[in-house]
């Protein structure tokens, strides 16, 4: 019946939404609606059964999915404008942040302090959650221009587990950190909030804050608060868009297990570490996800002590994850989110100082490689698994 009358707007008013009321009752009581306002009031009743449309075909989609585990002939994403921005990524770009239906993420969030949310504090907010949430302990991601600049889990023993992660995260490249987006994936303390003070940040995402850490916030009044919905969880899907349309893929995710996620990983050289030093590897390959490829990370009790990221080839990235690292490379471990080409990447990891590599493997020269790492009695291991970020 809806569309019907808005086929024929030229004799009909059709009305869906009660906001359109105060003009309707405007029209009438100046002698009726004008062909101009039934066609839009014609465009507002298509836009609402092509909604409840989307609803639908979404909702059969999802189940199809479900059950069937193939990717759906037909997408279609359900999305209303939450706020307009200040602008995009630069100043002279329009935009605007969208909540989809039945979203449980960084645009569902609320924001409890601070200035107006910006588009790259929204983009670098979500990477921050990416990195914090991969880790089973409590953990901290700092991140500059979606790329971590620091990431840790918490020191053993530590009194106050995210204060101490965070401190460990900070310690990886303070200065990146100036300006920097941090996420965490417990409760912020007081003690996390009083080591904030003089540290210039523009956002903190957690699932909670403790009220006194609030109140340190405070007198920081530009910093920027967000509380994740109590119901946050990370995304099935990724979806992105290329023009003329979009990419859908499976989220990269890790198994909630720590040991599990290194259950398939094949010891190509050198004798496999104890227990300690494999959950320190297996730090460095779930770090490694949340670095722009190329992605090596170099890793020490569980907090990144060096990160060469979005270089165009791999060896760039190993010398600038070593230069980050200085003195503390010597006696980490690393991890490459793909595969070595050559040797000279994993030799200048060797050279720094490095004792235990982790990556994919699958390259045509993986013998050169190996044979690199066994004349060094470095310790490497192939996941059979890549994780590029782009």
């Amino acid at each position: 019946m809806v569309r019907a009358s808005a086929k024929n707007f030229a004799n009909v008013a059709i009305v869906v939404s009660p906001e359109s009321y105060p003009g309707i009752i405007e029209a009438v009581s100046a002698g009726g609606t004008t062909l101009s306002q039934r066609r839009e009031l014609a465009a507002r009743a298509f836009a609402h059964t092509a909604q409840y449309d989307r609803a639908v075909a979404t909702w059969f989609s999802e189940e199809t999915l479900a059950e069937d585990e193939d990717l759906p002939e037909h997408l279609t994403v359900k999305a209303e404008r939450l706020a307009s921005l200040r602008y995009g990524e630069n100043s002279h770009q329009r935009a605007a942040i969208y909540t989809r239906t039945g979203g449980h993420g960084i645009a569902q969030a609320t924001q409890l302090q601070g200035k107006e949310m910006s588009y790259n504090n929204y983009v670098d907010a979500d990477a921050a959650l990416r990195a914090a949430f991969d880790m089973v302990f409590p953990a901290v991601a700092i991140i500059k221009h979606a790329n971590p600049c620091g990431i840790a889990t918490t020191a053993p023993n530590a009194l106050d587990p995210i204060a101490s992660a965070h401190l460990r995260a900070h310690e990886c490249d303070p200065v990146s950190a100036y300006g920097g987006v941090i996420a965490t994936n417990g409760t912020v303390t007081l003690k996390m909030a009083e080591n904030l003070k003089d540290i210039f940040t523009e956002v903190i995402v957690a699932p909670s804050f403790e009220p006194a850490a609030l109140e340190v916030f405070k007198a920081k009044k530009n910093l920027r608060v967000l509380q994740l919905p109590a119901d946050w969880k990370q995304e099935r899907m990724d979806v992105r868009l290329v023009s003329g349309g979009l990419l859908l893929q499976d989220a990269d995710r890790f198994p909630d297990d720590v040991a599990s996620v290194a259950k398939d990983w094949e010891l190509v050289t050198g004798e496999r570490p104890e227990e300690s030093e494999m959950t320190n590897l297996i730090f460095a390959w779930k770090a490694c996800r949340a670095v722009k490829s190329n992605a090596i990370v170099l890793a020490k009790n569980q907090a990144t002590v060096g990160i060469g990221m979005g270089q165009v080839n791999r060896v760039d990235s190993c010398r600038l994850a070593v230069e980050r690292a200085g003195d503390r490379v010597v006696g980490s471990v690393a991890a490459s989110d793909a595969f070595f080409p050559f040797a000279d990447g994993p030799q200048v990891l060797i050279d720094a100082g490095v004792k235990a590599i982790v990556q994919p493997g699958g390259s045509v020269r993986d013998e050169e490689v190996i044979a690199a790492a066994k004349a060094a009695n470095v310790t490497m291991f192939f996941t059979g698994e890549r994780h590029f970020f782009h």
